[in-house]
């Protein structure tokens, strides 16, 4: 007989398991070192599809055919900048408000009375590094009314960045100007919030016994009489769904304006797109109009890197 193994059920890497206190998650964007000009984008999701595309993929076995693939349609509506932040050895050292915002950020934040400073008048040679606070126009998509704010990392020298910066205040960033047709992306975002549930469903361990007693969907034993205690690593119910998760490396297999494209019209649970898109290859966390943070790869893949498809259709 081979010996019987059981491996541990659930992760231990994700914990506490609990619900965020945001819907936008906050990222290292020290981390993340490519991109152009921003190193990422608020978007929502639509919902999936079917796309039919050519495999266009060297040494594919579908070289040059026709094959179905799931997708994710992503709605990317235009974002402006809310402020500027100024690091300095790590630690933030001054936030910018931006002029002339829009009046739909009363009902998000509370603007303060006062400003301190404008951002034509900072010298880049005082700090270490630059990001922004930037909020989606989501009013244009028609999902709501409220924008979301996250913080958006920039790429390059402190020069450049408050260039950058300048450049584009006042000004709606389109997501077509930010990212490219067959580029990698990750999707950070939340799950779905299925709420309450037991060990079976939230951790997997095996259903016991239909003769055993205390019920089947517990776990045997809660930990030995010594220690006389119930550590962390005991499955037991508690809450699931609405936990930051990551998809990395998606590919971009189309964007666009919505007024450009057929396909993108009645879609579950979400309605018509209205703005731009981009459609990647796969699925992605969470349910439909859920916010998601679109940034640029962390550590792509050639696996992924050298898929090159060519969208013909979405059904």
């Amino acid at each position: 007989m081979p010996t019987k193994k059981s491996p541990r059920k659930g992760s231990l890497q994700f914990w506490p398991r609990k619900r965020v206190n945001k819907f936008l998650p906050s990222v290292n964007w020290n981390a993340i070192s490519n991109g152009k000009g921003l190193k990422g984008f608020i978007a929502y999701k639509a919902g999936m599809v079917s796309a039919y595309v050519k495999d266009n993929t060297e040494h594919s076995m579908t070289k040059g055919k026709n094959i179905a693939i799931p997708a994710t349609i992503i709605e990317c509506p235009p974002i402006k900048i809310f402020s500027v932040r100024f690091y300095k050895d790590g630690k933030v050292m001054k936030d910018v408000l931006a002029e002339n915002l829009d009046k739909e950020l009363k009902k998000k934040v509370k603007l303060p009375k006062r400003k301190k400073g404008k951002i034509q008048e900072i010298k880049p040679e005082t700090y270490d590094d630059i990001s922004i606070i930037a909020y989606s126009i989501v009013k244009n998509s028609g999902i709501k009314k409220k924008p979301d704010l996250t913080e958006i990392g920039l790429v390059g020298n402190v020069g450049d960045n408050l260039n950058f910066v300048k450049e584009n205040l006042n000004k709606e960033i389109s997501v077509l100007d930010i990212f490219e047709k067959n580029q990698l992306v990750d999707v950070r975002g939340l799950t779905k919030g299925k709420g309450l549930q037991g060990p079976v469903k939230r951790f997997g361990i095996t259903l016991k016994s239909h003769k055993s007693e205390k019920g089947r969907r517990r776990p045997g034993s809660l930990g030995p009489w010594h220690p006389a205690r119930v550590t962390f690593r005991a499955p037991q119910a508690g809450q699931l769904g609405m936990f930051t998760r990551i998809v990395y490396n998606n590919k971009i297999i189309d964007m666009g304006k919505a007024e450009d494209k057929k396909g993108l019209k009645g879609i579950k649970n979400f309605g018509d797109i209205k703005t731009d898109y981009i459609i990647v290859s796969g699925s992605v966390q969470g349910p439909s109009k859920r916010q998601l943070l679109i940034t640029a790869p962390l550590r792509q893949t050639k696996k992924q890197f050298k898929k090159n498809y060519e969208l013909r259709e979405l059904r």
